[in-house]
């Protein structure tokens, strides 16, 4: 997870949290890492803060109960169990955090964490997509505890400042890899149908509808590759793993700038700028960023970094962004 200017990689089978800084990433020496550990390794995600705190979530081999937020000192400053089956991360503007629960959200702002509830008993938002041009934060939505795999047709969008969650309709289902945030915090979801539809965050009404691949169907196992939706600087990547292609698409006109080849079929989608940040030394990194998953989360698509085989704990961000 990278967030204010920091990295953490979270290690689901030992709860080892090593957090480093990439701007002294380099090919010719180790890297230098803090490590620290949760009470118990559980599938989970770390988001380290720049007042060196983390939100870290709660849980065990069995189940996940939600998040608490550490000080430099390891010390609980904050937490809350009231999130059943945790899963995925966002960032959202202004540094709030969310992280997805089997009937809800949880928002964390500051050493504040409240809860978002859904509006069906089981409505799970496992994966969710921030940017830092909103407060406004994109996630799944699936209703169906004992599925296989849910083909979701609905999309969330909650407020980190008022709290809001609303439920947007689509007209095709989605994976878990087919959410991201636009250049301008634009609400982004690909539909099995091929469309890309781009959705105002504010007024929750999708603006434009462009098509981009053929129709295609998520396979059941979540490690197969199905059509991602990845953000680079101001370009929206899309593949499409049945052709080995990836199309680049300008949201603001509306199309398919141009299609690519690819020498094999494309899955999980990453990009860097080639450009290594200045290093901050407004910060001493000693004791103690976040998961995907993200973007954002992403999660990252949402982020999703554990080893589990259910199709419901690795729909990353996900991420998310995580993501993952």
């Amino acid at each position: 997870m990278n967030h204010d200017g920091r990295s953490l990689a979270f290690f689901d089978g030992t709860g080892e949290m090593h957090l480093f800084d990439p701007a002294n990433l380099s090919a010719d020496s180790l890297i230098d890492t803090t490590v620290t550990t949760t009470d118990e390794a559980h599938h989970g995600v770390a988001v380290p803060r720049a007042d060196d705190s983390t939100v870290v979530t709660i849980g065990n081999e069995e189940s996940r109960s939600g998040v608490k937020i550490v000080d430099e000192a390891g010390e609980t400053v904050a937490e809350s169990t009231g999130c059943p089956g945790v899963h995925g991360e966002a960032v959202a503007e202004g540094g709030v955090i969310t992280v997805g629960c089997e009937d809800g959200l949880l928002i964390i702002d500051g050493e504040k964490i409240r809860k978002v509830d859904s509006p069906d008993d089981y409505g799970r938002i496992g994966n969710q997509f921030g940017s830092e041009r909103s407060p406004v934060v994109l996630g799944d939505y699936k209703v169906d505890e004992d599925a296989e795999l849910e083909r979701p047709t609905r999309v969330t969008l909650t407020d980190t400042g008022s709290g809001e969650l609303r439920l947007v309709d689509l007209p095709a289902s989605y994976s878990f890899r087919s959410l991201a945030r636009g250049p301008e915090g634009e609400a982004l979801v690909l539909g099995t149908d091929g469309t890309l539809r781009v959705i105002d965050p504010a007024s929750a009404e999708v603006t434009r509808e462009i098509e981009v691949t053929e129709p295609w169907e998520e396979p059941v196992e979540w490690q197969e590759p199905r059509p991602t939706v990845h953000v680079a600087g101001d370009e929206v990547l899309v593949t499409e793993p049945g052709t080995q292609t990836l199309h680049v698409v300008d949201i603001g006109a509306g199309e398919v700038t141009r299609s690519s080849e690819l020498p094999e079929v494309p899955n999980e989608v990453g990009s860097a700028s080639g450009k290594a940040p200045a290093a901050d030394h407004a910060h001493d990194h000693g004791d103690h960023e976040g998961h995907d998953h993200g973007e954002e989360g992403h999660g990252h698509e949402g982020h999703d970094h554990g080893h589990e085989h259910s199709e419901d704990d690795h729909d990353h961000g996900d991420h998310e962004g995580h993501d993952h």
